[in-house]
């Protein structure tokens, strides 16, 4: 029965995020009533985000198992952008015993070996499967009831969270003792207006979000990151594809020169992490720009990024608020650590949440320290949450299942290893006027980039 599914929706506290939350609970619930069913358990993942790493799902299983673990039967997730329909939904559930461990999806795999999966299963990464969160995935209390158990005697081990939903599949599967995913062929990404969904329980809005006006050209302020060694390759690839999007953007590195023109901020260059150039960038910004730019965007010289799509995110968030937004990782969130942005997919701030970040006295504990990480830690400290968007990436096409990036429009890519950046560009970000005219998904050649 309906009301044997606990549904959590796997929502943020940024208000644009919570309001489309809110907004499909309140979905969920209506259609409950409309069935003349007894109303469901619907769960905000940002309401009961007790501590920092409740977006990661797994620490939340010794409370499911203590408050659901009697009386229910599924515990049922789903992402702000999933749609459902509620009865059909019902229909498919009921066609799997509710007293054995099941885990149920729509299942993603990796082609080839990735770094985001830390290279998991090399010799034939495709027999390893994993959810689409956008089309929803389900647990049965029997299995959330085990794992709260083994979470109980064996906490959490991984410092870092990478791809969640991996991740949470590796957890469940237990090096082969636990149950693996089962494909569910009724949980859906297609888009609610597409004539596939006839059979399908759910469905995912699979649009670039868009909130009135994309915010101006003028607003959105991009500092690329650089340092000498890479001037003449990196640099080049972003004269070649984005930079002609950009209204305002500035080159900082350890060289100035003026034929790019980069600014030397007087920060050394450093191997690894650049915290001290970050946050030189960050004060610059709140100093010598206009304080009516009210965006700011930080990536690396090996970011791809489409400054066209993203000016369409943007309209959806307030500058007013401190908004810190991009891909979410997270660090030792099973004892008590924090979230970040990732920094290859590009970092989004608004100028709150510079003001807000530089009038504390958060710094860089050393300037090679990881600059991603120490802001994720600062901002965590403040109180500020961390706003993740799935269109962000840390890494290249090829290393993303085909199938999770055809529900997309991404904003950004990262790295140029063994591909050709220029044409990963033109492939996948580059505005077309089809695109502009009706803020419609087009139609891409994608090749295999």
């Amino acid at each position: 029965e309906l009301k044997g599914i606990v549904f959590v929706i796997q929502s943020q506290s940024n208000s644009f995020h919570s309001k489309k939350a809110e907004d499909l609970k309140r979905d969920i619930l209506k259609q409950a009533v409309d069935l003349g069913k007894e109303l469901p358990t619907v769960l905000l993942i940002h309401q009961i985000d007790r501590h920092e790493g409740a977006w990661t799902i797994l620490p939340l299983m010794k409370d499911f198992s203590l408050t659901y673990g009697r009386n229910s039967s599924w515990i049922f997730f789903c992402e702000e952008d999933t749609r459902i329909q509620v009865i059909k939904l019902l229909e498919t559930l009921r066609r799997f015993d509710k007293s054995k461990e099941w885990f149920l999806g729509k299942a993603l795999y990796d082609e080839e070996s990735t770094i985001i999966h830390h290279y998991a299963f090399a010799e034939n990464p495709t027999v390893f499967k994993f959810p689409d969160f956008a089309a929803g995935w389900a647990l049965s209390i029997p299995l959330v009831n085990k794992l709260a158990k083994k979470l109980k005697s064996e906490p959490l081990k991984s410092d870092f969270t990478i791809d969640l939903k991996h991740e949470i599949a590796l957890y469940i599967w237990q090096k082969g003792e636990g149950p693996h995913l089962t494909p569910v062929p009724e949980f859906c990404t297609d888009d609610v207006n597409s004539y596939k969904v006839d059979n399908c329980a759910t469905t995912f809005s699979n649009f670039l979000p868009l909130c009135g006006e994309p915010v101006k050209k003028e607003d959105v302020f991009v500092a690329v990151k650089t340092c000498r060694k890479f001037h003449s390759d990196r640099i080049p690839v972003v004269k070649q594809t984005w930079e002609r999007e950009a209204a305002l953007i500035e080159y900082y590195s350890d060289f100035a020169d003026i034929s790019i023109p980069t600014i030397d901020l007087g920060i050394p260059n450093t191997d690894r992490g650049h915290c001290g150039k970050t946050f030189a960038i960050l004060e610059r910004f709140l100093n010598h720009t206009s304080p009516r730019t009210p965006w700011l965007v930080v990536v690396d010289d090996d970011t791809l990024i489409s400054i066209f799509r993203l000016r369409k995110l943007l309209s959806c968030y307030d500058p007013n608020e401190p908004v810190f937004l991009g891909e979410r990782y997270g660090y030792g969130l099973g004892t008590g650590g924090y979230s970040y942005i990732t920094g290859g997919g590009g970092m989004v701030f608004s100028r709150a949440a510079v003001q807000k970040l530089l009038a504390s006295k958060c710094r860089c504990y050393s300037m090679d320290a990881p600059d991603d990480m120490v802001l994720g830690m600062c901002f965590s400290g403040l109180g500020i949450p961390i706003t993740h968007s799935p269109l962000f990436h840390q890494a290249r096409p090829m290393d993303y299942p085909k199938d999770y990036l055809s529900h997309q429009i991404p904003v950004s890519f990262h790295k140029h290893w063994n591909i050709d950046p220029v044409k990963v560009y033109f492939t996948w970000l580059a505005p077309n006027t089809e695109e502009s005219h009706n803020g419609k998904k087009v139609g891409y050649n994608r090749e295999d980039l």
